[in-house]
């Protein structure tokens, strides 16, 4: 099993990220405010960023980060997270994953 596929198995919500990427910041701002709490890498401070950075990449990632897997499957980067949110798609994704309750 990959690395990325062992870090995302057991969470409904994974979110990687870099603590330098402000568009990462806002992506993790607008799914908190959902009331979800994603479970967070961040690939500039887990000892093996560069192995998960690249297999992320491998995975389809244009760019690795921000990358988001909501119910264990890849949503994608910033833009796929934006459009399902204005398409008002985010939200149900997030409570049929179980990330959030209402």
């Amino acid at each position: 099993m990959s690395t990325v596929a062992t870090l995302v198995a057991d969470n409904p919500l994974v979110i990687f990220s870099k603590t330098s990427c402000s568009i990462s910041h806002s992506i993790k701002s607008l799914i908190r405010n959902f009331g979800a709490n994603p479970t967070v890498y961040e690939l500039d401070e887990i000892s093996n960023g560069e192995v998960v950075e690249r297999e992320l990449k491998e995975l389809g990632c244009s760019s690795s980060v921000p990358a988001v897997f909501i119910g264990k499957k890849l949503v994608g980067g910033s833009n796929e997270v934006m459009s399902l949110n204005m398409r008002n798609r985010l939200k149900p994704m997030l409570i049929e994953a179980k990330a959030i309750w209402l």
